[in-house]
């Protein structure tokens, strides 16, 4: 048995949807989350729980007894895992899939390096850290983390993955933002061109309303899921991107899958996956966010979706996972 611990699980994000998928692909691993325990939302941010019984957490851990654990997270839960460690010397990987300094700062104003300190002392003992892409690893490395990195890539479902839907066609380019509808996924950078095209939000957040009363040429939809999803991603024209923050972003690849270029910044994440002037277009050489989407509408849509497909596959994050856990198959 494999056992990973997280601090989210049920929630529509990047972090859930790798340990589901996980899951999903392998029977052997058991995942422990803040659903399985008495929680409340985190403060600004109430989609994540706060698990309220960590000493639960703790004896369930105790029963099962792992040769080895995966702490997913640095929350409540993952500290948990990682004081059992710690007590029983249990060798142990962690991840860093969150680029909480920054994001902590913005939304609430913890200094980066108070954050960096604590990050920096919680990975101190992990065996090797999983990364999302090459430039989040020399993020770490520059910010003074010396522990051995991994660079854990992500993968595609079938069910976001259509091939009979084609681009609309209408008077201006539409352009699609799919995920959390939040402050520091800085939506304004895109919403401020709703002049310019047919802007779609696919999902929910705590900025949802702001966003809706400031942009009423945008089009906001609530989340949508599976073949619905693929669907709105086959349909656009461009995948717009416009988080500085993320350390990866599945829906990126998500859209790729189904032939949309991305326009994004060219920042740690993005930069990692999307190939200036191939699947899409970056803020480089000066560009401006509508420079990048100007561009990205030039782009090769069957070579974007050939990719993607054949570069993202969760059987592969799977395998990459079990050959630095000490399970290989």
């Amino acid at each position: 048995m494999k056992l990973i611990v997280t601090d989210t699980y049920e929630q529509v994000n990047g972090v859930s949807t790798t340990y589901k998928n996980l899951e999903r692909l392998d029977s052997q691993i058991l995942i422990l989350h803040p659903g399985q325990y008495r929680n409340c939302p985190t403060p600004k941010y109430p989609e994540v729980q706060l698990c309220l019984e960590p000493w639960k957490v703790y004896q369930d851990i105790k029963k099962v007894k792992p040769p080895r654990i995966h702490i997913a997270t640095e929350g409540i839960m993952g500290l948990v895992a990682k004081k059992y460690c710690d007590r029983y010397n249990i060798p142990h990987t962690t991840s860093y899939h969150t680029k909480f300094p920054e994001f902590l700062k913005h939304i609430y104003c913890v200094p980066t390096g108070w954050t960096y300190k604590y990050l920096k002392r919680f990975h101190r003992t992990s065996e090797a850290i999983f990364v999302p892409t090459e430039g989040l690893k020399q993020d770490l490395t520059d910010n003074g983390f010396t522990n051995n990195m991994i660079v854990w890539t992500r993968g595609i479902q079938p069910d976001v993955i259509t091939d009979s839907v084609k681009p609309v066609q209408e008077n201006l380019p539409r352009v699609l933002y799919a995920g959390r509808v939040s402050r520091e996924k800085n939506l304004d950078a895109l919403c401020q061109l709703e002049h310019e095209y047919n802007i779609r939000i696919v999902g929910d957040g705590p900025y949802l309303d702001t966003l809706k009363k400031k942009y009423p040429r945008v089009t906001f939809t609530g989340y949508k899921f599976g073949k619905e999803l693929a669907q709105e991603y086959a349909q656009a024209n461009v995948f717009a991107f416009p988080s500085l923050t993320d350390t990866f972003g599945i829906v990126i690849i998500e859209a790729m899958a189904n032939g949309t270029p991305v326009a994004a910044h060219d920042v740690t994440g993005p930069r990692d996956i999307v190939m200036h002037g191939l699947n899409g277009a970056l803020t480089m050489f000066d560009h401006t966010f509508k420079q990048a989407i100007d561009m990205a509408l030039t782009r090769d849509r069957e070579w974007t979706r050939n990719h993607a497909r054949s570069t993202y596959t969760w059987e592969n994050v799977l395998k990459i996972f079990n050959e630095h856990t000490g399970e290989q198959k």
